[in-house]
């Protein structure tokens, strides 16, 4: 299987301005200005075969946006090389256009007042999508989900898992290379979220397309990516699949217990009791993360049932969002 993307040494700077504080610093900026040199993205080199779905993770101001949009073409890198099937993507922007799809976020590509059916018309004559490979399309968009009841919807009356689906559905619409998906499912209800990630799956299957994922919903990852990307400070901190990420952490184990009481409290209690554990709250389930080198699980569940009246227990293995969570804490 041959590289789609080819990324070598990328880095990202900008200029932001050094901002004096006050009316006089103000009156200063005017006539001189300082500048710090902010590097969004560090160095970060990574190659993605045809058909892969990637997972591009990280906190907040990682990088993960700006990477994305020197993939799409819509920034140029202040040093590096970026090859996305045979194109240099910021160079060949209207040929390059063709290959790929972006849905980001709640930013629909759709036409607000318009039927579905009357965007996907407009989007067919924009790609030049040819009358029999748009019929084929929307024949597979109907075999794997139910769009007939949303073609003749406007965009504006749609809920937005309607709306989310209708996006993704317009991406892959004029069958690209590869797609974008920035949080694709945030927002979204269970239901709609099992919906969507089948969606993805089905048509990276069918069609083979390159799909790369960001995301801060762990059930994303879990769900459709293989392989994941972590970077944070715009440095790479990871780049394999999701099972050899969690050897790294094997001796850790996650208690979950139910205690009496209300659950925010009790997360508070044992946040002080367990200072040296991460602990957090998920439905009625409150989480210890325990590292078996260090800590024995039964110490610690004693330690709780001297102060919490505990009346269910579980011990799991440690998940993938807790490891993304340590990663970003202490690195690989």
């Amino acid at each position: 299987m041959s590289n789609i993307i080819e990324i070598r040494n990328l880095t990202k700077e900008f200029k932001v301005l050094k901002r004096r504080e006050g009316l006089k610093g103000s009156i200063k900026d005017l006539f001189s200005r300082n500048y710090n040199i902010l590097r969004a993205v560090d160095n970060i080199s990574m190659d993605i075969k045809q058909g892969e779905i990637v997972g591009y993770l990280g906190p907040n101001g990682a990088g993960k946006s700006t990477t994305i949009k020197m993939m799409t073409g819509v920034l140029e890198p202040t040093s590096g090389e970026i090859l996305v099937d045979g194109s240099i993507p910021y160079k060949e922007r209207t040929k390059y256009a063709q290959k790929i799809g972006v849905v980001f976020g709640q930013r629909t590509q759709l036409w607000w007042a318009l039927p579905l059916i009357e965007s996907f018309k407009i989007l067919k004559d924009i790609y030049r999508v040819s009358d029999n490979d748009y019929r084929k399309m929307l024949e597979l968009f109907s075999s794997l989900v139910d769009i007939e009841p949303l073609l003749h919807k406007p965009v504006r009356q749609m809920s937005l898992g309607q709306r989310t689906l209708s996006d993704i559905l317009a991406a892959f619409l004029h069958n690209p290379k590869i797609v974008f998906l920035d949080e694709p499912t945030i927002g979204l209800d269970v239901s709609m979220k099992s919906k969507i990630r089948l969606l993805i799956n089905e048509l990276n299957r069918v069609m083979n397309t390159t799909v790369i994922l960001t995301t801060h919903d762990m059930g994303d990852v879990d769900a459709l990516c293989r392989r994941i990307v972590i970077i944070d400070k715009g440095k790479m901190l990871y780049d394999n699949d999701i099972e050899h990420l969690k050897s790294f952490f094997g001796s850790y184990r996650t208690l979950k217990i139910a205690a009496d009481g209300d659950i925010q409290e009790q997360e508070k209690k044992i946040k002080s009791i367990l200072p040296e554990f991460s602990v957090s709250k998920n439905d009625e389930w409150i989480s210890v993360l325990i590292d078996e080198e260090k800590s024995n699980v039964i110490d610690v569940l004693d330690t709780l049932r001297k102060s919490c009246n505990i009346r269910d227990m579980k011990l799991e293995e440690i998940s993938t969002e807790e490891v993304i969570k340590k990663i970003y804490e202490e690195g690989v």
